[in-house]
């Protein structure tokens, strides 16, 4: 009677009768093609060091390899000038000047002018260098000499050139010659920052938080569903708003008009008016919670996060949806206004962040750099740059396009917030209760902070939902798990002296992605 198996079982049969029949042959290297080998080669000299493939040569230098052709298989062509016995440099390749390649560089041929910068990083020029050095190594001239030749001083030389690969010789083996690692940069010095109070209050989970334009108060949401207003400088409770049916989990104030803008897990998008304190607008459209939101600066548009995975732009007086961002897979985090393009900016648990064109409402570019769900994006107040935030590292970007500038590792945590003010000091706050604080130009972390939970909490409860600035930069809150309100300010008595930078310039090993 033949025994009956589930598909299930039959199938891993099989893939193991086919791992056996393979799996001897799974260590053996594959035997190396001479002519496919070649070709590849070829084309990978052509494509990486094709730059320096025809750089100028001493032909003293060429007559001691025994002419042009010598020791190079892939035939690729080496310059040579008159046979004269004189040491001679020669110019190579066609150029805008001198006028034609192969001309001996003399008195009459010499460069009399500042080369750009992209002619600058194509034209080797070789010039008579010190006999030390010739007899070092015969190699052409360096982007300096040409610097030098031509009346500049070297620091006007393209920062992003790669002088290495440049100053490399006329034989292709130079052109792999190793180039300096780059150090980290001195970090400006920021004053330590220290918790001076503790506001308590809610009920729940503070999980938002937001100062308004005048810098007299801030606003805080909560799991309890309440919106409260506290008085920034006492610190005293000034108002409670009731109206959210579930966590409130965004505020912001307007600057353009006496409004408060909330969302929360209820799937609702209010708009208060302050002079009133009653909810005067809705914003229906949200299929899920909403996580997050922010105020355009220059025009009345409100832009919205959802756990539905869209982002959704309103008309703030008509309570029109405008454009419904879809195009992230899972729940978006995180989302960010500027005036200047791309004008929104969203984080997402599907790893990616996405820059968006607020007219078409399309995406412009996505960045899939992060492994880990970006829950947190800030915009630098003056530069032209962000950073976002992932328990992977924190990423800094440029704009407009998101090229990506450096990462600042070593908050091991799954990062809920950023803040950044004018001065460059980065504060991620984390939900395991830390904060680190970097400086923006170098990615250092000069602090780490682990502020004590509210007596009668548990240490569980040490997270920090949202962290912000004041206006004036000089106070900044955190919203915590503990319930409270935490107020930091700068170490008035800290000097350079006192709590010096602990920085060496090391070697900076950043990975890319």
């Amino acid at each position: 009677e033949v025994q009956k198996h589930s598909v299930h079982t039959l199938v891993f049969r099989s893939l193991k009768r086919t791992h056996d029949m393979f799996v001897a042959d799974n260590a053996k290297p594959i035997p190396l093609d001479e002519e496919s080998h070649k070709v590849k080669m070829t084309v990978k000299l052509r494509t990486e060091y094709g730059s320096v493939l025809h750089m100028p040569t001493l032909k003293e230098n060429l007559r001691e390899k025994g002419g042009p052709n010598t020791g190079d298989p892939y035939g690729h062509k080496q310059y040579s000038g008159d046979q004269g016995q004189e040491l001679e440099y020669m110019i190579t390749g066609t150029h805008p000047y001198p006028p034609g390649p192969g001309v001996a560089l003399t008195a009459d041929t010499k460069v009399q002018r500042m080369p750009s910068e992209s002619a600058a990083q194509s034209l080797a020029v070789a010039l008579p260098a010190s006999q030390s050095r010739l007899d070092a190594n015969r190699t052409a001239a360096g982007v300096g000499d040409i610097y030098r030749h031509a009346g500049v001083s070297e620091r006007s030389q393209p920062s992003g050139m790669s002088v290495a690969m440049v100053e490399a010789g006329g034989n292709k083996n130079s052109a792999l010659m190793a180039k300096k690692a780059p150090t980290m940069p001195k970090p400006q010095w920021h004053p330590p920052w220290k918790l001076y109070r503790v506001i308590s209050g809610h009920l729940g989970w503070v999980r938002c938080i937001a100062v308004e334009p005048g810098n007299q108060w801030f606003v805080t949401g909560s799991a309890d569903r309440t919106i409260k207003i506290w008085d920034l400088a006492s610190g005293k409770l000034k108002l409670s708003l009731t109206g959210h049916i579930s966590t409130v989990r965004g505020v912001i104030v307007s600057a353009r008009s006496p409004y408060l803008f909330s969302c929360g897990e209820d799937k609702q998008v209010k708009c208060w008016d302050l002079e009133y304190n009653k909810v005067i607008r809705h914003y229906h459209g949200h299929l899920s919670a909403v996580y997050g939101l922010d105020l355009h600066p220059t025009i009345d548009v409100l832009v919205t996060c959802s756990r539905d995975s869209t982002a959704r732009i309103w008309d703030v007086r008509t309570k029109a949806s405008v454009h419904t961002l879809s195009g992230h897979t899972n729940a978006v985090a995180t989302v960010k206004c500027q005036a200047a393009e791309p004008q929104i900016i969203t984080g997402s648990h599907d790893t990616t962040i996405r820059l968006w064109d607020l007219v078409a409402g399309k995406t412009r570019v996505t960045l899939t750099n992060h492994k880990k769900s970006v829950r947190a994006v800030v915009l630098h107040p003056r530069h032209y740059t962000f950073a976002s935030g992932s328990p992977d590292n924190i990423k800094q970007w440029k704009f407009p396009d998101g090229n990506f500038i450096q990462n600042l590792s070593g908050h091991n945590a799954i990062i809920n917030t950023l803040a950044v003010n004018s001065d460059g000091v980065l504060v991620s706050g984390a939900d395991n209760g830390t904060m680190h604080l970097w400086d923006w130009r170098t990615g250092y972390n000069f602090q780490r902070v682990h502020a004590a939970v509210q007596p009668g909490s548990l240490d569980s409860e040490s997270g920090i939902f949202a962290c912000v600035f004041d206006q004036s930069e000089s106070r900044l809150l955190t919203a915590e798990a503990d319930k409270t309100i935490k107020v930091y300010k700068e170490d008035e008595t800290a000097t350079e002296e006192t709590h010096p930078v602990s920085w060496k310039p090391e070697i900076i090993k950043r990975k890319r992605f």
